[in-house]
């Protein structure tokens, strides 16, 4: 059995690549290296016949998606989110931890996502979907494409670093007051600001400071990868920490505190802010 969408392209000005115009037009493939996944294993045809990263449309065409179907729990997910912002276009999200942003599992963001925000009123509305990620055990915000349009507009914001974003972790031991990490990660080059802006005595663990860290690039995982690279790793890290210095049972303390972009279609100038969970304030108390 296979799971089809299918869209029908609209008059456009001009012919365009159909691994950029594809990207969040199916919920399945809302970004840019999941249509390439889809395309290479053959998932999509343009007028039935199979694309290829190499396609091309101008308007008119149908674009199917079949995807064979996993077995979907009968269960309805019930799932209750904070919604910081919202309007026509786009939607911005508390993520609580342990929860996954989307994939195959039945509890995700993104399957709950329909239950906690209002179906928009415009012509190329769709599924609401996640247009960017943050790790499973990662709390804070989250960007919400809800338009075709908008969802592309978005992930051409993030491609061009026009969306800022700043997050606060909790690390282990001594730091100097602020500084800049450009550890490679994955062979690529990496950069992170931080700085420390608050660190209180532990009998466990020496120190904690709280940071505030403002990714420049987006590798994958990096602000752990990079605050464990200069012996600083975030609190309750269970993938990349030092050996003796695991807490267990408290998360990852790591969340996305904010989110400054101008707004794609509105112009509105947005600066999203989701404030600190409580287990950094019991650590933090001022």
């Amino acid at each position: 059995m296979c799971q089809t969408k299918i869209h029908i392209v609209p008059k456009l000005a001009k012919s365009i690549r159909l691994q950029e115009y594809g990207v969040g037009i199916f919920n399945l493939v809302f970004t840019k290296s999941a249509l390439k996944k889809a395309l290479k294993k053959q998932y999509i045809t343009v007028n039935g016949i199979v694309a290829t990263s190499a396609t091309f449309i101008s308007g008119g065409e149908t674009i199917s998606l079949s995807i064979p179907e996993n077995r979907k729990p009968r269960t309805k997910l019930i799932l209750k989110l904070n919604v910081l912002f919202e309007d026509d276009y786009l939607a911005i999200i508390h993520k609580p931890g342990g929860i996954l942003v989307s994939g195959n599992s039945f509890k995700t963001i993104a399957n709950g996502l329909i239950q906690n925000l209002k179906p928009s009123n415009l012509l190329d509305r769709t599924t609401p979907q996640p247009v960017h990620r943050l790790d499973y055990p990662t709390t804070g915000l989250l960007l919400i494409g809800k338009t075709n349009s908008s969802i592309r507009a978005l992930n051409k914001l993030f491609e061009d670093k026009k969306i800022k974003k700043s997050y606060y972790a909790t690390t282990i031991g001594a730091m100097l007051p602020k500084g800049e990490i450009t550890t490679a990660i994955d062979g690529k080059p990496s950069q992170s600001l931080y700085k420390v802006k608050a660190s209180v005595a532990s009998e466990r663990f020496g120190s904690l400071n709280l940071v505030k860290l403002k990714p420049k690039t987006g590798r994958k995982h990096q602000l752990r990868k990079h605050l464990l690279s200069i012996g600083n790793p975030i609190l309750g890290d269970k993938d990349y920490n030092i050996d003796n210095l695991i807490l267990n049972g408290k998360g990852l303390y790591l969340h996305a505190y904010s989110l400054k972009f101008t707004h794609p279609f509105t112009q509105e100038k947005l600066k999203i802010k989701d404030d600190l969970p409580e287990k950094f304030k019991k650590i933090f108390d001022s």
